[in-house]
């Protein structure tokens, strides 16, 4: 089993940056693709942003293009966001998520990612 844990969210205004960090815990997540995605009250979870373990490839929301970074340090099994420019529509609660091997590349589908964290609250005021 993986639990992940979420850390980093908080109140910033509009324009600012905060970093999410996802620690893996149970076992070693180097061979997970990981992705982080977002949910408002009403809305679907939606799809932000994810990483492979085969070749580090990213894929990103178009609405977080060119604002949002994702990476991975498999040494302390933990993922990060980084987001910039932040927009009042980033309001969200951002939750990490795994997938374990086959997969090898980048999913946006929830479904395909078995493991989930508990949410970390983003806030962004205008």
């Amino acid at each position: 089993q993986v639990q992940l844990a979420e850390s980093g969210g908080g109140l910033v205004q509009a324009g600012g940056s905060l970093r999410l960090s996802c620690a893996a815990s149970g076992r070693t997540v180097s061979r997970y693709t990981m992705g982080w995605f977002r949910q408002t009250p009403g809305k679907e979870r939606e799809f932000v942003s994810a990483i492979s373990w085969s070749d580090s490839s990213t894929y990103y929301a178009d609405s977080v293009k060119g604002r949002f970074t994702i990476s991975r340090n498999n040494a302390k099994n933990t993922v990060y966001l980084q987001m910039n420019s932040l927009k009042p529509e980033d309001t969200a609660v951002y939750y990490c998520a795994a997938a374990p091997p086959p997969l090898t590349g980048v999913s946006t589908r929830p479904n395909v990612y078995a493991y989930w964290g508990q949410g970390t609250q983003v806030t962004v005021s205008s």
